[in-house]
């Protein structure tokens, strides 16, 4: 029963197929920080700023992935469902190794980004580019930035009592 959208207007297929990947990777992404929100809120961690920060992070990348389906629809693709990868690790170590993990993620979602942009732009799909740039690459420079700043301070704090006074400053933000 699947058919040819009657909607469907200049939306290359591979455009189509790299928003579905996009999509994806937004939902591998929200699990793996609902890993680390889950990590910091275990009781022999214990860090309360840290686990909400995550926990944004977590629902802001879900709420992402759910846009990338809602354009793929009103542009007439497919929504493609794919498997989520299980998060790499389960313990994350210290606070410092967390950061630079999300930071890590959120570079690479950010490159991805840019390149669906630049396949839809290579395919005159204007809509597109649009949609990619006003709702989703203001925010991961946002986000790497933050990120960057957090690991600096922590990086300032050093270990044991900072950690927790970074914690605690992360926590009220």
């Amino acid at each position: 029963m699947s058919q040819e959208s009657q909607i469907r207007q200049n939306y290359h297929p591979e455009t189509e197929a790299a928003v579905n990947k996009q999509a994806n990777k937004e939902h591998a992404a929200s699990y793996t920080y609902t890993s680390l929100n889950i990590y910091f809120d275990r009781d022999d961690v214990a860090l309360p700023g840290l686990q909400k920060f995550f926990k944004g992070l977590c629902d802001q990348k879900r709420e992402f992935a759910k846009k990338w389906h809602q354009h793929q629809t009103e542009r007439g693709g497919r929504v493609v469902l794919m498997d989520v990868p299980k998060p790499p690790q389960d313990s994350w170590g210290s606070p410092q190794d967390a950061l630079e993990t999300a930071l890590s993620l959120e570079k690479e979602l950010n490159q991805s980004m840019l390149a669906v942009y630049e396949l839809a732009h290579k395919h005159d799909d204007e809509h597109t580019s649009d949609f990619i740039e006003d709702t989703f690459l203001h925010t991961q420079v946002d986000n790497i930035k933050t990120i960057g700043d957090h690991l600096t301070n922590l990086k300032r704090c050093g270990s044991g009592l900072g950690v927790y006074m970074f914690d605690q400053g992360l926590g009220k933000e």
